[in-house]
């Protein structure tokens, strides 16, 4: 992680949508953007250390008791699987374990095969019991 700086800070709102993009993510508006990280509850980002180009991010989201999502996991597609994206799990979870309610809802939408780095974290698919579902628009 040498090349890499970590720190706990929402990305700028340009770089958080070029970064959506370049990650494939779904777009999101410029002023919802801007309103949306500024609400985030916990907000990671990776850096590289040579130029602070945005390279990798992940939130949590949520009420601020009750329930919490997982939002925004990306890393830069050049930068992948150099184990970024379980490094921004890690402080997540670290914030999730230490500052939310054991018996808060936590949940997150997984892209396959990304689900397999959430297992390592203990999340379980819903199905059968639930199904995890959006308003298409």
């Amino acid at each position: 992680m040498e090349n890499y700086v970590i720190r706990i800070d929402i990305p700028e709102i340009e770089e958080y949508l070029a970064l959506r993009k370049d990650c494939g993510l779904s777009p999101r508006g410029k002023e919802a953007s801007k309103i949306g990280l500024s609400n985030s509850i916990y907000s990671v980002i990776i850096r590289q250390s040579k130029n602070q180009k945005l390279i990798g991010m992940g939130r949590i989201i949520g009420d601020g008791g009750t329930a919490y999502q997982i939002v925004d996991i990306a890393v830069h597609p050049s930068k992948q699987g150099n184990g970024l994206a379980k490094k921004i799990m890690e402080l997540l979870m670290t914030h999730i374990h230490n500052e939310i309610d054991p018996q808060a809802y936590v949940n997150l939408i997984a892209d396959c095969p990304a689900d397999n780095l959430y297992k390592q974290f203990g999340f379980v698919e819903t199905a059968p019991e639930s199904l995890g579902m959006y308003l298409k628009r």
